[in-house]
């Protein structure tokens, strides 16, 4: 038996609440955050997060598409970047062992709990791709602005568009960190080895906690550039005040002349 896996993130953010009062199928578990489905009668597997994640098991691409414009109802911000992930899950009824790899994973069977694990770690990385990417575009428009002080010894641009990128940068920052939870383990592995041997094997796999640690290092290089940004702006917004200020002290010194 083999089952095909597929990540895709869709938006920024979904409302799983209204989702989960609207859509037809029962729920096989989920929170506020998260809706997990069971569709058994077609073989189906679905798990949604609110950071705009879907993750399909066993659908055709005519199922996903559908699907896709059906959730779209509930999403906020679509996300405009083909970010996708593939996996498989292969059973072995001869083996024992769970084998993890860069594409599939072999089991010696499958069942629901399983399957939510491995689309729970798919979802993960793919989430973690969409904030690297996010990532990256603020690290290149801050080395633009360094290579400007670097060559002129200014900065050019204004303090409503240096607002605007601390604001973004900030927003992507707290999105983030609202979202820490990804990493952290479902309860259903606290109480089963095998899916904790699954949970930690997949996360190496893709390297979820490597690849966390790494975004929010290159977080904290954009905030200490964000930081220098502001110190030049002051800088400026300052020697401005004090050129005004010797400008209106000259002003009335030379109107008291005439007064005079």
């Amino acid at each position: 038996m083999e089952i095909q896996i597929e990540a895709i993130q869709i938006a920024e953010s979904f409302n799983i609440k209204k989702f989960r009062a609207e859509f037809r199928a029962e729920i096989h578990s989920g929170s506020t955050t998260e809706a997990f489905y069971a569709i058994e009668d077609k073989q189906r597997y679905l798990y949604l997060f609110d950071y705009g994640v879907v993750v399909f098991a066993n659908y055709d691409a005519v199922a996903k598409s559908e699907f896709m414009l059906f959730i779209k109802q509930y999403a906020t911000n679509f996300v405009d970047l083909d970010l996708t992930e593939e996996y498989r899950i292969e059973t072995d009824e001869k083996s024992h062992k769970i084998t993890v790899k860069n594409n599939f994973t072999t089991l010696p069977a499958i069942d629901s709990s399983i399957l939510r694990i491995v689309m729970l770690n798919i979802g993960q990385s793919v989430a973690l791709e969409y904030y690297e990417v996010l990532t990256d575009e603020l690290i290149s428009s801050s080395k633009m602005y360094i290579q400007q002080l670097e060559l002129s010894g200014k900065i050019s641009i204004s303090k409503t568009n240096l607002l605007k990128y601390i604001g973004k940068v900030l927003n992507i920052k707290n999105s983030i960190v609202d979202n820490l939870y990804i990493l952290d383990d479902p309860n259903l592995v606290w109480d089963n080895e095998e899916l904790n041997v699954l949970n930690r094997r997949l996360k190496t796999n893709f390297d979820i906690n490597t690849r966390f640690k790494d975004l929010d290092y290159r977080l904290q290089i954009v905030e200490n550039n964000l930081t220098l940004f502001t110190d030049v702006l002051n800088v400026r917004e300052s020697s401005r005040l004090e050129w005004i200020i010797i400008i209106l002290i000259a002003i009335e010194i030379i109107m008291a002349l005439f007064s005079h």
